[in-house]
């Protein structure tokens, strides 16, 4: 099952587990995402998809992972990743992400959205949808190319391309997924110099680009979990979990296999079915 760079190839069983495991983490996307509004609490988000969870039979990836508290991470505005949930009230225009993870008979699934709240600062809007677009560049590029370091290139072409200049975070990168939730390979959002490890079936990879409007230079809370930008501006997160089978590319936590969006890029998906 693992390669001799460490990385877990998984068997079409286990891709289709991992389906599952994406499939429940979808729900709880769309549950969160029709709930959210100002004047609930984060903790109100976290009860919402800590439901749908439990109702699917599945349990939480993050709750109880080194200690995290919480079904979700909820970061909003400055908070670039693992806000923790809690008493915070939702205000109109809050930049909000929100990342999720549920394990199906020991496998994983991890995806990740930002919504801004209304009434909507256009800049805001801009800076979620460029970094919605990085992600989905970076997983077509998965379909097309020969080694994992596509993903950075597509992502940091995008974030070039945009009107405005992003900081893209480089401490925190995708990653591997399957028997874990982290796993070999780092997936990086930029480009690197080196050798990345080479594309074949049975790698699955969590894309998350996240972008700021700022510096990239970021900076962990007093709670050891929460990580903001250290200059205050405002941030986005999105993610999915992908799948590399024989004959191309499967989103695992896009209800629709990441279809609709792919063949805007001309990108078939391939169900390991």
């Amino acid at each position: 099952m693992f390669g001799r760079d460490a990385i877990e190839y998984k068997t079409r069983e286990q891709v289709q587990a991992m389906r599952r495991a994406g499939l429940v983490v979808a729900d709880a996307h769309a549950a969160v995402r029709e709930a959210i509004r100002p004047g609930l609490t984060t903790a109100d988000l976290d009860e919402v998809a800590a439901r749908v969870i439990e109702a699917a039979g599945a349990t939480p990836s993050f709750l109880g992972y080194h200690g995290y508290p919480a079904t979700l991470c909820v970061s909003v505005n400055d908070e670039i990743v693992h806000g923790i949930p809690g008493e915070r009230v939702l205000e109109p225009g809050d930049v909000v992400s929100v990342d999720c993870g549920a394990i199906v008979d020991g496998w994983h699934g991890d995806a990740a959205f930002t919504v801004v709240l209304p009434d909507a600062d256009p800049a805001d809007v801009a800076l979620s949808d460029t970094t919605e677009r990085a992600m989905w560049a970076g997983i077509a590029a998965l379909a097309t190319g020969e080694r994992l370091g596509v993903v950075g290139e597509a992502v940091e072409d995008v974030v070039a391309s945009a009107p405005v200049t992003y900081g893209i975070v480089q401490e925190y990168v995708g990653h591997g997924i399957g028997s874990a939730m982290h796993q070999p390979p780092e997936v990086l959002n930029y480009r690197a110099r080196g050798k990345s490890p080479k594309l074949r079936p049975g790698l699955c990879v969590a894309i998350e680009p996240m972008l700021t409007r700022g510096s990239r230079t970021t900076q962990v809370l007093e709670d050891d979990w929460t990580v903001v930008t250290e200059d205050g501006t405002r941030a986005a997160h999105w993610e999915h979990t992908v799948a590399i089978g024989p004959d191309g590319i499967w989103v695992l936590t896009a209800a629709d296999g990441g279809a609709e969006q792919l063949a805007r890029l001309g990108v078939q998906v391939a169900p390991w079915d």
